[in-house]
Parts: structure tokens; sequence; C-alpha cells
């Protein structure tokens, strides 16, 4: 157990990883991860790969999970993985995936999008809404239900989520039917409590999100979703946060906007747990939100009303 923070004693050793961040340890870990077995050939799963256009036709890399029966047209999750902008898939997020499409029955598009920092912003956002747009307007060919297309995220993914709602909604494209948002990165300016306080907590923390937003904007001037004025345009939503993150907070104020402009939200606040605390599979903690968030999204497949209340 991490002896500063009370951090549950089933993430292992994970509880005390502090990933560094430099470009030599970007580059190592790009390899690593591009040959690393995603674990995803599974007789429960069809899973393919696909190409989808991109706007400066570089086309961008996906996987389309699926469940191996498949009757009718599924709900569909456009999912971003996370990972700072700069770090590939893990096997963790291939697994979750995995989990999510195996609990809910949906089809699940995997988005291997663009790294920072040699594809600094916009072009991870541009890649993700590519994705999203290529589902939306070819659902039917897809055997997808084009009114029950969600999307999702978590960590950097989160935010690429959110871009692309506000996106959706600027070209006039149908906007997702839920939002899932797992410990996201939202805010840009690094000025909450959380931000302050969790300066060494393992796995991230805010001197590693600093780092990550300069490689993440290359120079730029952007706006992180915490700053769009409004957001009524988003749809229902799961927010899921990590006790010791430094991301907790802006994704509590995030909630916290989205339901004074009239949104569902579902909040589940995680204690004991750090950023990307479900790296550990056989953590009771990583299996209760696993539920969770698969309870969330079938709820929103099926039509149903989230709660309102917080979850622990």
């Amino acid at each position: 157990m991490n002896r500063r923070y009370k951090i549950d004693k089933s993430f292992g050793i994970y509880s005390l990883f502090v990933p560094p961040l430099n470009r030599f340890v970007l580059w190592l870990a790009g390899i690593f991860l591009s040959v690393m077995p995603k674990g995803l050939n599974k007789k429960d799963l069809r899973v393919g790969k696909v190409r989808i256009p991109s706007e400066d036709g570089r086309g961008v890399r996906a996987w389309l999970i699926r469940p191996a029966e498949d009757f009718g047209r599924a709900p569909c999750l456009v999912y971003f993985h996370g990972g700072g902008f700069v770090f590939r898939a893990a096997r963790y997020h291939y697994r979750n995936a995995a989990e999510y499409v195996r609990k809910t029955g949906c089809a699940l598009l995997f988005v291997d999008y663009r790294l920072a920092p040699r594809f600094a912003c916009p072009v991870p956002d541009e890649d993700c809404f590519a994705a999203y747009r290529w589902v939306s307007e070819n659902a039917r060919k897809l055997g997808v239900d084009p009114s029950r297309i969600a999307v999702g995220g978590d960590s950097a993914g989160g935010y690429l989520a959110a871009s692309v709602v506000r996106r959706a909604v600027d070209e006039g494209l149908a906007s997702p039917c839920f939002m899932m948002l797992v410990y996201p990165v939202l805010d840009r300016r690094m000025s909450t409590t959380s931000m302050r306080e969790f300066t060494d907590t393992p796995m991230w923390n805010a001197v590693l999100n600093k780092k990550m937003w300069a490689y993440y904007s290359g120079g730029k001037h952007f706006l992180s979703p915490a700053e769009y004025v409004d957001v009524s345009c988003f749809p229902p939503a799961y927010i899921e946060t990590a006790e010791y993150d430094c991301l907790r907070d802006e994704a509590l104020a995030f909630a916290d906007r989205l339901r004074k402009q009239g949104i569902a939200v579902t909040v589940r606040e995680t204690k004991g747990t750090m950023h990307g605390y479900d790296i550990s599979y056989k953590s009771p903690v990583t299996s209760e939100s696993i539920a969770a968030r698969c309870a969330a999204l079938s709820a929103a497949f099926a039509g149903g009303h989230l709660q309102q209340d917080n979850m622990q």
C-alpha cells in the first residue's frame, strides 16, 4: 500500500508506480505497445481492423469489436483510449473494451488515433471525430443502430470524447446518445484543489499533467471542455473519478455544470483509487467499476434514465 495515500492494497505495485514522461520514454513505449498482444482474439468476439478516412488523407486505424453472436442492429460505443495523448493503448484498455462488448452486447469501435507530440492538437481530435462521423454515416452498413451510438473514453480519451460531442453539434451531425467519461482529462487550466494537492500521486499527477498539456498543445491555443460556455448540447453522461487523482475535481465540476444545464449525469466516485486503477484487473474495485460502466451503457442503449445521485 502507498504509505502517503490510502490506496486500496488490491492495486499492488501500481499504487507505487509513477511513469516517467519524456521523449525517450515515449519512443520506447511506442515500440513496446505496438507489438504487445491485445488479447482480443477470443471465441466470443468478432474483431476486425478498419481504416477510416481522415481529413488529411492519411487515415485513422481502428478495431471494430462485436459479440460473436450478433443479431440485428446493435448499439455502438466509439471509444478513445487514455494515455496522456502520447501513449498508445495498453493491454488493459483492450481488455476493458472487450468487457463492455461482452456485458452490453454492443459493437465497439476502438480508435487508434495519432499521438502527440508528433501529432499535436488538433490531430488527435480530428482523428476521433473522423471515426465518429464514419460510424454515423455508415451505421446501417456496419449493422449499427444509428440512434444508439455513444462515445466514451478514459483519461485523455475522455477529453477526446467530449471534443467529439462538441464538434458533432457544431457541424450538424447527430449527437451521440450517451457519453462515458472515466477519470477524464477536461481542463487545461489546472486550477482545481485536487490538481494543487496531488503532485506526486502514483500512475498520474499534476507534474505529469502539465507535461501532457505541453505535448498535446504543440504551442497552439485551444479550449478544453471545461471552458465550453454552453454544455447544454451534451448527451446524458456517466462520469467516474478516482479518489487520489489530480483530475478528480475537474471531472466533478464538469458533471455539476452538465446537471445545471439540464443534462442527466451519473457520477461514480471511487474510493481508495488512483488514476488508471483499472489496470489492475484482479482488484474487486475494478470489477465493480466495469460493472457500473456497463450498467450505465446498457441503460442508455435501452433508452432508460440514468441515476442522478452519486455512486460509491
